[in-house]
């Protein structure tokens, strides 16, 4: 089997950048519905409103999604050193720790929009008045989840839904390319967000309580999710982060594999 040649830095960096816009401002009201469930918040009633944050988080998320795809680029090449593709196990272990390392970026993103819609505030004001109030160290707050989260969510995009998409049509090849990928976006999606939604959770609700009044950690406010409302409390907005995970792993995944698609295609 020829092995692809891999996108170089500024490709990837491209391609996570663009891919992060589009999912963003696809699915804004998916973020929005997520964070005012978890935070028991009352939901929007205007578009304007659904859409509170998008310009910021999709002008902040389009740097970290391209973080994390170069990032994975670059272990990508330390495994193989471009001699080889990787197994299956290698791709997805190097998407988790792209998506650890890129939390560092994340992390204080997440938070300016959580604030953001709380303060009803522009994304600079949103920062500004989070700053004036705890410190410039208070954009952090909930990177340690934020970072096991990315891990998770990061090998799922980049790792087990190419993978899946991948064995999909091995084991079935009269199926198209475009239904293996929403089949493996699917499950790789479920799955990530099953197993991370807790996480996500705790840290929504330690993000909207900025100075700490109620929760003074990751694990104080997932003892408190979990007390009041049990399983339910844990998995609250469960249902819409999922559908805007697998609708995630679809966009940027095959806005990857066709970057990649088009760098291997054949020369005239």
């Amino acid at each position: 089997m020829t092995t692809r040649i891999p996108l170089n830095d500024g490709e990837n960096l491209a391609v996570g950048a663009f891919g992060g816009i589009v999912e963003t401002c696809v699915q804004m009201p998916l973020i929005t519905f997520k964070i005012c469930v978890q935070d028991s918040r009352a939901l929007p009633t205007s578009v304007a409103g659904w859409y509170r944050g998008v310009f910021a988080n999709a002008a902040s998320l389009a740097p970290i999604t391209a973080a994390q795809v170069a990032v994975n680029g670059v272990v990508e090449r330390m495994i193989t050193n471009g001699t080889r593709d990787m197994s299956d196990l290698e791709q997805i272990g190097c998407a988790m720790t792209a998506g650890a390392i890129s939390s560092v970026l994340y992390s204080p993103v997440d938070l300016t929009v959580i604030q953001q819609q709380k303060m009803a505030l522009g994304p600079g004001a949103t920062v500004s008045a989070v700053v004036n109030q705890g410190g410039i160290g208070k954009m952090w707050r909930g990177t340690m989840s934020c970072a096991a989260r990315e891990s998770v969510y990061t090998a799922g995009y980049l790792g087990l839904g190419p993978v899946l998409t991948n064995k999909i049509k091995e084991a079935n090849p009269t199926l198209g390319d475009l239904t293996c990928s929403i089949i493996g976006s699917s499950i790789a999606g479920t799955f990530a967000a099953g197993a991370t939604h807790p996480i996500d959770t705790a840290k929504t609700m330690l993000q909207s309580d900025l100075m700490g009044q109620r929760y003074s950690s990751a694990t104080a406010a997932l003892t408190d999710a979990y007390a009041k409302d049990g399983i339910r409390g844990l998995y609250r907005g469960g249902f819409a982060r999922t559908v805007r995970i697998c609708g995630a792993f679809f966009i940027v995944g095959n806005i990857r594999e066709a970057a990649v698609a088009y760098k291997n295609r054949p020369k005239e």
